[in-house]
Parts: structure tokens; C-alpha cells; sequence
């Protein structure tokens, strides 16, 4: 933590270029919540994902005006809108029409909440052949990327469910294939514990395309997960964004702790306040952050 000329805090020490971020619904449902959590941690900005339990693409005109201008007043700038397109609720034989209709909504939203960036999947499987669930797969992304450049967004692809979302060879030929500037990498330090892979691995292939990158930490099985402080896990979470700085990433590191909440589960432990779990998630990522930058002066 630096401090400034007369001797308040001034923040965590950063490496040039990179911005601290979380998901908003990662420390309470309430908007209250989460802009609770993100001005106590002093960072400036939130990534949004669902609000009042409702994904921001749901939320009808009412509620997104009060949001707009909830998040202005407390001076918090949106770095990406966390959408439901291709995720691990959507397999690649449901409604395309219901990704396209939720990209289209947000191309609307994102313009007034000042962020060009979507998060996305690659549609899990459902039963087809690794054949046609490759073709089916780059057919919609090639088809929401248009959609997406024409509306000024960029579509971040997580490293999560979906075709592309475990192996660096199909991510790297996802965005071959789709060739757009509408489509780049979101990295997630901590999937491949709930995933079964080694997300540190990933990135020598993907590093030059990561956009984004998500920060949560874990040890456990797919089927028995848990989540801790960054760099308490076996997620290689120090590891992961030395290398992104030391292939020039720049850009948001965005927390997604996954300890006492985890909306896309439903969950809410009881017990300790999500909020207070969320900036302590956050304390803990200011004092990796600035061994890196130290390391780097």
C-alpha cells in the first residue's frame, strides 16, 4: 500500500497499466452491496454480472436507469458485463436466438454503462459429435462476433464451459476461425480446478490474446472445489500474472472469490458477511499485486 504526501493511503502499489476490478455479485445480490464493497476497496471500477439477482440484459428500463446512475454517482466505471451467451446454462443445441437477443440488448446497455466488453463461452456439448459441435460452435461465434463489431462491442471468450474452454489450441482456433477484432481472450486464473485442467498451462499459447483476466484460487476436484484467498489455492495465481506482465498484458485483473457467494450457483453461505469476504479477497490481491510491481521496479 503507497502512500501519498500527507501520509493517507494512496492504494495498492500497481505495475504500470493494470487496473484492480471485481464481480459486483461476488460480494452481495443488492446493488448496495456491491457498491459497498468495490468503493471500500477504493478501486474505481466493477465488472457486472447480475444486479438484484437479475443479469443485466433482464433488468427492464426502470432498473438499469437506476443503475446507470447509482454507479455514476459513486464514481464506479464498468470494465465488462458478464453475459449469459454460450455459458454453461446455453449448450450449443439451445435457442441462438436467445444469445443473439441478449448481445443486442447489450450493445444498447453497454454503450450507456461505458463498456465495449461482453464476457462469453463456447456453448457446451449436448450430445453431438466432436465434428459438428466444433462447426455449430464456430457458426454462432462467427455470427455474434459480427453482430458484436457492428454494435462497437469486443466478446471476451472465458476459459470455462464451451468448445473452446479448456484447451489453448481450440481458444487459438476459435479466434482464427471467427478472424474478428470483435473476439479476444478472457483468462481466469482459477477455472481449471472446477474445470479439470492446468489454467497456468494455457497461457504460453494464449498469453498474446488475453484481454481480460479473472482472478480466483481453489484446491479440490470438479466434483469438490473449494475456493480461498489468491495464492492460498494450487492455482498458480502470483505465477500467472507475473508471466501475463512479462508478455506486456495490460489491462483488468478482476476478483471473483467464489467463497461465501456464488450467484451462478445459487449460493450464499451463511454465516460471514459477503462484503466483508469480498474486500478481505481484495486486501489479499493488493498485497500479491505489489510484490509484482515491486519486483518490477
Amino acid at each position: 500500500m503507497s502512500v501519498d504526501a500527507t501520509g493517507a493511503s494512496a492504494g495498492p502499489a500497481l505495475p504500470p497499466g493494470i487496473v484492480l476490478c471485481g464481480i459486483g455479485d461476488e460480494a452481495g445480490a443488492s446493488l448496495d452491496e456491491q457498491i459497498t464493497a468495490l468503493t471500500t476497496l477504493g478501486w474505481g471500477h466493477i465488472e457486472l454480472r447480475n444486479v438484484d439477482g437479475t443479469a443485466v440484459a433482464d433488468l427492464d428500463d426502470a432498473a438499469f436507469d437506476r443503475l446507470v446512475d447509482r454507479l455514476a454517482a459513486a464514481g464506479l466505471t464498468v470494465t465488462c458485463v458478464d453475459s449469459r451467451i454460450a455459458n454453461w446454462g446455453r449448450p450449443v443445441t439451445g435457442d441462438f436466438a436467445a444469445d443473439l437477443h441478449e448481445l443486442d440488448v447489450l450493445g444498447e446497455r453497454c454503450a450507456r454503462l461505458g463498456t465495449r466488453n461482453v464476457r462469453v463461452m463456447s456453448y457446451p456439448n449436448d450430445g453431438l459429435e466432436e465434428a459438428a459441435w466444433r462447426q455449430e460452435v464456430l457458426a454462432r461465434m462467427g455470427k455474434l462476433a459480427a453482430r458484436a463489431e457492428a454494435a462497437g462491442l469486443v466478446l471476451l471468450h472465458e476459459n470455462c464451459a464451451g468448445w473452446a474452454g479448456t484447451e489453448a489450441a481450440k481458444m487459438r482456433e476459435l479466434l482464427t476461425e471467427v478472424d474478428s477484432p470483435a473476439l479476444k481472450l478472457l483468462f481466469d486464473v482459477g477455472n481449471g480446478v472446477a474445470y479439470d485442467y492446468e489454467a497456468y498451462d494455457l497461457l504460453p499459447e494464449i498469453a498474446p490474446y488475453v484481454a481480460h483476466v479473472h482472478i480466483k484460487d481453489a484446491i479440490g476436484t470438479p466434483d469438490d472445489a473449494h475456493y480461498m484467498l489468491p495464492g492460498d489455492g494450487r492455482c498458480r495465481v502470483e505465477e500467472s500474472l507475473r508471466y501475463l506482465l512479462d508478455h506486456g498484458y495490460t489491462g483488468v485483473w478482476s476478483i471473483e472469490p467464489h467463497i461465501n457467494v456464488r450467484p451462478h450457483e445459487s449460493l450464499a453461505v451463511e454465516g460471514r458477511d459477503g462484503v466483508d469476504a469480498f474486500i478481505d479477497y481484495g486486501r489479499s490481491l493488493e498485497r500479491m499485486v505489489s510484490r509484482l510491481a515491486g519486483a518490477r521496479t
